[in-house]
């Protein structure tokens, strides 16, 4: 009973923390202003432990890597302690079951960005509807357009209905039962 209600704390602070992290990366990635009201929270949340991890881990290309390489390893730490308190055997398993857990860590981060992508066009898309000028609304615009953009190409507006969000939505659970899961349960039969 406590080792459940461990699991899910770990779990749920951990994947939280690691969101933070994921949404400040694809923040640089797709060039937010930071100027916004979420932005800086993202930004002051995650600050702390991404400031030292940049003197290890330098920015490339304009983005920080930090951010991304932090995330795994709390999605590994997450994983990990998932394991050791539903009582997996580390001792027993030795030292072939670390690059196991990095595998499943970095399937697990892949699966929580898509995961974020799904919810980001679902908020995009209540905002449009509701309230366009909260302050969430351009960020969650900046972060979801790249995806948006290419598919209004494909599937143009239906009677002023844009439904490019509906067919990310089916790629998004394609990509999360095909390649990602099959991703996983190679890594889970390894162990």
């Amino acid at each position: 009973m406590i080792a459940g209600a461990l699991t899910f704390l770990v779990q749920t602070l951990g994947n939280l923390f690691v969101v933070a992290l994921l949404l400040r990366f694809m923040m640089q990635l797709f060039r937010v202003p930071f100027r916004n009201p979420f932005a800086q929270f993202i930004v002051a949340l995650t600050d702390f432990a991404v400031k030292p991890m940049r003197r290890v881990v330098p920015g490339l290309f304009g983005l920080d890597w930090a951010c991304l390489l932090l995330a795994l390893l709390v999605k590994l730490g997450v994983v990990t302690a998932t394991y050791w308190l539903d009582g997996f055997p580390f001792a027993l398993a030795g030292a072939r079951v670390w690059p196991v857990m990095l595998g499943l860590a970095a399937v697990r981060l892949l699966s929580l960005a898509v995961y974020m992508i799904i919810g980001l066009t679902l908020v995009r898309a209540v905002l449009s509807w509701v309230n366009t000028s909260s302050p969430l609304a351009p960020v969650v615009y900046e972060l979801t357009e790249p995806f948006l953009f290419p598919l209004r190409r494909i599937l143009p507006m239906v009677a002023n209905v844009d439904l490019s969000p509906l067919l990310l939505f089916i790629l998004c659970q394609l990509l999360l039962i095909v390649p990602i899961q099959l991703m996983e349960r190679t890594l889970l039969g390894a162990l």
